[in-house]
């Protein structure tokens, strides 16, 4: 079985307000690439990908108006590029346009949102409220809580495989950690910290609900985009670890695995793995990053066969298909990563 992660850069753009798509040569969100390339390029990526399940970051919005659909948009293009991932599933909406769905194979499996944890009022909760909820923590040592919350509420998936098999999926978009509005170096400095202290926040809120579904014994996949990695910036050194290490658990007993994510956390200086490619406009050159991964529980990492990122360039079979790498590039400025595992 194939589980795999993909964030699709503005694939909203991509449908009409009655989950059409738009086979056209109207501009897409991404930077000189028309809607009809764009679908184009991601049919043969998805095709190549030939996943059982992807969770779909930057997911067609659910909420802009009464008649946008996240389910009824993923199906139609499922339909239209004939892949078997037919069927979609979407937890909690959070109208900015970039959900968090689920396309999955139903002959090879039966999917549902099952959120944990209890709803929360404005006052929050401490303990792994729902992620829909809000989160108490103090972030800066004053002795008073702050309430945390999740622009985009991660995707709680109960997944069923025809034998029967039974596993858990966290799907993530974490917030960035990027300092907008800010305009003075002083105000840069604060709302990055800011940032970063929600953000790690977040990572707590996430492992406290890891640490529940494994204490149960249960088999769990995280797996998203976190906007984050070991050392990524500067501010990791102010708080002494990142988001990603909080996540994985690295000095806990239930420590979540993805080989790329151990590289970076092991080996900070040389060649890294990279899951994104942007563009600076400034320094006219890209930028690489692993922001993306694919984590499995103890218990599932001896079946877990091949990690692998399809990289136009770094993946060798990727890099020797023109069209899949072609296609790689126009669809996203992110790249698919996929685990294979043998249930």
């Amino acid at each position: 079985m194939r589980i795999a992660t993909y964030n699709v850069e503005w694939f909203t753009n991509l449908f009409d307000d009655k989950d059409r798509l738009l086979e056209d040569n109207g501009w897409s969100g991404r930077q000189d690439v028309t809607r009809a390339d764009q679908l184009a390029a991601l049919g043969i990526v998805f095709t190549a990908l030939d996943a059982d399940a992807i969770l779909i970051v930057e997911a067609p919005d659910t909420s802009r108006s009464q008649h946008r659909s996240t389910v009824k948009a993923l199906e139609n293009f499922a339909a239209r590029c004939e892949l078997r991932t037919s069927r979609a599933l979407i937890g909690f909406a959070n109208g900015t346009q970039q959900e968090l769905a689920l396309l999955y194979d139903p002959d090879v499996m039966t999917a549902r949102h099952d959120p944990m944890g209890d709803p929360t009022g404005k006052h929050g909760a401490w303990d792994a409220p729902r992620f829909d909820g809000t989160f108490r923590l103090d972030l800066d040592t004053d002795a008073t809580p702050e309430s945390v919350s999740f622009s985009k509420p991660p995707l709680e998936v109960r997944l069923e495989t025809a034998k029967g098999d039974i596993l858990r999926l966290i799907g993530v978009h974490v917030k960035s950690k990027a300092p907008h509005g800010a305009d003075t170096p002083e105000e840069i400095m604060r709302v990055a910290i800011e940032n970063r202290r929600k953000q790690l926040a977040q990572c707590i809120w996430l492992r406290q609900r890891i640490d529940g579904h494994l204490d149960a014994g249960e088999n769990l996949i995280v797996l998203g985009d976190f906007n984050d990695g070991p050392g990524l910036d500067e501010y990791e050194k102010l708080f002494g670890r990142s988001g990603i290490e909080i996540v994985m658990g690295e000095n806990g007993p239930h420590r979540l695995y993805d080989p790329h994510a151990r590289m970076a956390l092991t080996q900070r200086i040389g060649a890294m793995p990279a899951t994104a490619r942007f563009y600076i406009h400034e320094e006219k050159r890209y930028l690489q990053a692993l922001l993306d991964y694919v984590m499995v529980s103890p218990a599932l990492r001896p079946k877990a066969g091949t990690w692998r990122i399809w990289h136009p360039f770094d993946d060798p079979v990727c890099y020797r298909t023109p069209e899949l790498r072609e296609a790689l590039l126009t669809a996203s400025d992110h790249f698919p990563v996929s685990v294979d595992l043998t249930l």
